[in-house]
């Protein structure tokens, strides 16, 4: 395996290896690699807010 081809695959597995959330696309022409795309997703929690009793009278 060429050297070229170790990099590549070693950086493939860092982006996967980084991403909590999200994907790794590897786009391969003519059985080379010749492009990698990461798409990261970064989630936030939250909380449901409570209906104020007030509004409950407009429904």
């Amino acid at each position: 395996m060429a050297n070229a081809d170790i990099e590549k695959l070693e950086k493939i597995k860092s982006y996967i290896e980084g991403i909590e959330f999200g994907s790794v696309v590897v786009t391969i022409h003519d059985g080379k690699i010749t492009q990698i795309d990461r798409n990261e997703k970064i989630r936030f929690s939250f909380e449901k807010k409570k209906e104020h009793p007030d509004n409950s009278k407009l429904r």
